[in-house]
């Protein structure tokens, strides 16, 4: 080899090592790999049976989450189904979500999806919350009472409106 030639380098793939690749968490990746399953179902369902459909996945999604995670989202999975009956439920990056003509407008966030000490109810630049500019785009919800379910309701709706 002449002082200008390298040597020849094989790709991780090639020399058989795995190669590990810090940029994504492994639930970042697995929250990606649910969005393309996603997208497939998607694309296979008929558009009669899609809002039918969705409402299954994103119940049976919480049926599959923790104790603590399932009852806020199932309670939150009923406040936006009455607040917002016009939302359609969906999948969205594994989480239960509710679409306006196709875009999420919120999303249910457990927090066991990424290992996080609290679930949050976000919502996406679909919703109509901006207040002039600065306003919040995700919530950590602990818990539900009576007036969290009264916020969350007016949130809902003014997202919706």
């Amino acid at each position: 080899m002449t002082g200008t030639q390298k040597p020849a380098q094989k790709s991780a793939r090639q020399s058989g090592t795995a190669k590990s690749f810090d940029g994504f968490t492994a639930e970042e990746r697995d929250a990606m790999k649910d969005h393309a399953k996603e997208l497939k179902a998607s694309a296979r369902r008929s558009p009669r049976t899609a809002k039918a459909d969705g409402e299954s996945d994103v119940r049976a999604k919480i049926a599959e989450m923790e104790a603590a995670d399932r009852v806020l989202a199932e309670r939150l999975h009923e406040i936006i189904r009455s607040a917002a009956p016009h939302l359609t439920p969906k999948l969205w990056y594994g989480m239960p979500a509710y679409a306006r003509d196709g875009k999420v407008v919120c999303f249910f966030q457990s927090a066991q999806k990424f290992k996080s000490r609290y679930a949050t109810l976000g919502f996406s630049d679909q919703a109509n919350l901006d207040e002039g500019t600065l306003w919040p785009a995700s919530y950590a919800l602990t818990g539900l009472t009576a007036d969290t379910e009264a916020r969350i309701i007016a949130l809902i709706e003014r997202a919706t409106g």
